[in-house]
């Protein structure tokens, strides 16, 4: 937790910038992501969780405030998404405290001003003070002029009012604990219903299908699965029916049938193998995948780096928007690390009589009485061969 983290370096032109501090911030995330998982590794002895927790704080903090800084290099809608993946990262490390610290009975006032009006350098500020020697202000990073916000609005004393005494309202729901401890109704099924929670985070599974119900529909501010082995996640019903993910990112997958639905920012992909991806997405990004077949419709050219066996088809008709009308560049593909006139061997086109046909899409791939995991996972190829 105490390694230095270089800051971004702005300076370049502005295609060069926009293309590194893309990079920069998906390896941020990623790292801030891997520490808030392993804050209970950590002893609640000698202070050692508590640095763990102001050090990602101050790291969150120093993230949204060099996005701010990025303002007119980037396009402004590239902004806000990384204004809302810093949105999840915030809420994410709200939740792992929440498994930890003491739930507080009662609040003092205090003459510090309200958590509602800080801004990003508040925010700054605030974390550069917890790091120097005092505790840490729960939600400090709320905001309402910011993207940052993770306490919710009735956490918070309206300005005039006096704090009462009375137990504050609950923690958010632990979703990856209720897939983790229960089957869905009906059967093996998971549908967990994220109707308390702004982003979807699945977490640390290994063979369990997990359907969104469209009571997720809310829940799409981004979205994030990590480590899963062996699993079926769709999440194709609330993105779909509801509102797409701002962001998407997968990581440390393996041996998984992935129906991401839709994306309205960018898709990262990273360290996924032998395991089957659908999505739409205005832009994807995979980095060091390797056998993996991607049903894909993308606005953009897919972008591939330290890839190997990558295969790309476009998506099925039952998973494409009814009257589509972006153009798809699935078969259009970059590897940032194959520079030669040459067409890449990190990538291939799936043959038509290798796609999987509609039917397993519609029929197989929901699962239903009779049908388990390991079947559908053996059915569209991903184990057995």
């Amino acid at each position: 937790m105490d390694t230095a983290v270089a800051e971004f370096n702005r300076s370049g032109t502005q295609s060069n910038v926009k293309e590194r501090f893309y990079r920069y911030f998906q390896e941020q995330c990623t790292e801030i992501q891997e520490q808030t998982g392993m804050l209970e590794s950590h002893s609640a002895v000698g202070g050692e969780r508590k640095d763990a927790v102001e050090h990602l704080v101050a790291a969150i903090s120093r993230l949204s405030d060099e996005v701010a800084d990025l303002t007119g290099l980037v396009p402004a809608y590239d902004q806000r998404i990384y204004s809302q993946a810093i949105k999840a990262l915030s809420e994410n490390l709200q939740e792992s405290r929440a498994k930890f610290e003491p739930k507080p009975r009662f609040q003092f006032k205090t003459s510090q001003k309200n958590g509602s009006a800080i801004s990003l350098n508040d925010a700054a500020e605030l974390a550069a003070e917890k790091r120097s020697g005092s505790g840490l202000r729960p939600g400090f990073m709320s905001s309402n002029e910011s993207s940052m916000t993770t306490t919710p609005a009735n956490l918070i004393t309206p300005p005039g009012e006096r704090d009462t005494l009375g137990d504050l309202p609950p923690f958010p729901k632990n979703y990856n604990e209720e897939i983790m401890n229960a089957a869905g109704p009906g059967g093996p099924i998971r549908k967990p219903s994220f109707s308390q929670a702004t982003n979807v985070n699945i977490s640390g599974h290994s063979g369990v299908h997990i359907i969104l119900p469209s009571s997720a529909a809310h829940a799409t501010a981004s979205g994030s699965l990590t480590r899963l082995e062996k699993c079926i996640v769709d999440m194709s019903v609330p993105t779909t029916n509801g509102a797409p993910f701002a962001g998407l990112a997968l990581q440390n997958i393996k041996h998984s049938l992935i129906i991401a639905g839709h994306v309205a920012g960018a898709a990262h992909i990273t360290g996924v193998s032998d395991s089957i991806i659908v999505v739409t997405s205005r832009q994807v990004r995979m980095h060091d995948c390797k056998n993996v077949d991607i049903y894909l419709h993308c606005a953009s050219r897919p972008i591939i780096e330290d890839c190997s066996k990558v295969r790309f088809s476009p998506i099925p008709e039952c998973h494409s928007t009814s009257g589509e009308s972006i153009q798809n560049h699935w078969d259009e593909v970059d590897d940032f690390k194959w520079l030669k006139a040459e067409h890449s061997p990190n990538w291939s086109i799936l043959p038509e009589k290798e796609r999987l046909a509609e039917e397993i899409w519609t029929t197989v791939v929901p699962g239903g009485p009779g049908v388990g995991l390991d079947d559908i996972l053996k059915k569209v190829g991903i184990l057995g061969h």
